[in-house]
């Protein structure tokens, strides 16, 4: 894939992804063919800013989760009330990294 390309798309979508993980995205963007571009740039990321601001806000209902695709989770914090507040505070501080993962693994499906 053009180097251009690449660059633009590590730009735009940085905040999506942890920074030990971008040089490896770089180096497997290059490697991609050129169709699989299109569907690249498709990709529905989820911001960690805004999963942290509905973790604050609405946290205890665990909507968070549910944002992220953690359905389970998200079903454990509702049945108990975000885990008595406790689990409602803990991911405060995870959930940020928790939807960067996520985005990590619908990026790993094309870049592998």
């Amino acid at each position: 894939m053009d180097a251009q390309k690449v660059d633009m798309f590590i730009m735009s979508n940085g905040k999506f992804f942890e920074g030990h993980q971008m040089n490896m995205i770089r180096e497997r963007l290059l490697a991609l063919d050129d169709s699989k571009w299109a569907m690249l740039s498709t990709i529905q990321l989820k911001d960690p800013t805004t999963s942290l601001i509905i973790s604050i806000l609405a946290g205890s209902l665990g909507i968070d989760r549910f944002m992220i695709g953690d359905t389970g989770l998200g079903v454990g914090k509702l049945l108990t009330c975000g885990g008595f507040g406790i689990w409602t505070i803990i991911d405060w501080f995870m959930i940020q990294k928790a939807t960067r993962e996520k985005n990590m693994q619908k990026i790993q499906q094309f870049l592998y």
